[in-house]
């Protein structure tokens, strides 16, 4: 199968010789499979896709619903916070010179900032998980053989990462919630994006090169992710 990827939606295409109409399916795992015929040609799918973006965003959204609900965090002293897949329990000081900090094995936070403790902690997590992921990179990038140009990190909404133009990846700031071996799987799913822009059997096979226990990385991430990056 090759894939389609319109904005931040990645199908995958199955061309058969005998359908004639085109069709999404929005898969049980969240996957968007392209049902079309052997000779549609790509200025077709994509129309097709455009006209349909509103029902995949919807589909989506209702899978996304029908998961059981995940208790929201308080920002009160004894509340465990995910850090490198590890959980550290939440203290509350009187003063401190920052909002947030790790410190013999606890997150402290100023009392007079838990109102906007998320908002301290997301910002927190993204400063410490730059450097983080940038160690990360560099040891996959030998192996896989590319040369990113940069690594940010930034809110992504459902993704883990992106690839973007120049060589530039992106990681959602949550990948440093999971523990380093799912994280990795992330970063070398980005970093073979910049050889193989899509999904296909290539791309797979330089994954596994890189990691050859993948497959089991990625569906502990598909399994465990929603809860590890609830914040």
């Amino acid at each position: 199968m090759s894939a389609l990827v319109m904005g931040d939606l990645e199908f995958q295409v199955r061309r058969s010789e005998r359908r004639r109409t085109l069709e999404i399916t929005v898969e049980r795992d969240g996957r968007l499979l392209l049902s079309a015929p052997a000779g549609c040609d790509q200025a077709r799918l994509e129309r097709f896709v455009q006209s349909k973006r509103r029902w995949v965003y919807e589909k989506l959204a209702a899978r996304e619903a029908l998961k059981p609900a995940i208790p929201a965090r308080r920002f009160v002293s004894g509340e465990g916070l995910p850090y490198l897949g590890r959980t550290f329990r939440l203290l509350l000081v009187p003063e401190q010179e920052m909002p947030v900090k790790l410190a013999a094995g606890r997150f402290r936070m100023r009392r007079s900032d838990a109102a906007k403790g998320r908002e301290h902690l997301v910002r927190w997590y993204t400063e410490h998980a730059r450097p983080w992921l940038e160690t990360r990179v560099e040891r996959y990038a030998g192996r896989i053989d590319v040369k990113p140009t940069s690594v940010a990190v930034q809110e992504l909404g459902y993704r883990w990462g992106s690839c973007g133009k120049g060589g530039r990846l992106y990681f959602h700031w949550r990948s440093i919630l999971l523990p380093p071996r799912i994280a990795d799987y992330v970063v070398v799913h980005e970093l073979v994006h910049l050889r193989e822009p899509h999904h296909s059997p290539g791309f797979w096979r330089a994954v596994e090169r890189a990691l050859p226990d993948f497959a089991l990385r990625k569906q502990w991430l598909a399994e465990h992710g929603a809860e590890v990056g609830a914040i």
